[in-house]
């Protein structure tokens, strides 16, 4: 499996609502409140060859309230 991770801003108010729905949609592993810039730290796997782009243009854009993401791709854990 392949990590990577999104850094999501959301309308005013509504971080906990998002999580909340990402969590509902079962496709995120870990998901994090933060602090500054976005509101979310969302942590994801997918298969080898999967289209990351596509991924998150498919199955995180659609959320209301996503106002911004910025996607995270990681080389090696240590």
């Amino acid at each position: 499996m392949i990590p990577f991770f999104v850094m999501i801003k959301c309308q005013l108010g509504q971080a906990y609502t998002v999580a909340n729905a990402i969590a509902d949609a079962e496709i995120a592993s870990e998901i994090y409140s933060t602090a500054g810039e976005f509101d979310l730290l969302v942590k994801f796997y997918v298969e080898p060859g999967t289209d990351i782009g596509q991924f998150v243009n498919a199955e995180l854009h659609h959320f209301e309230s996503i106002t911004d993401t910025r996607t995270i791709i990681t080389f090696k854990a240590f």
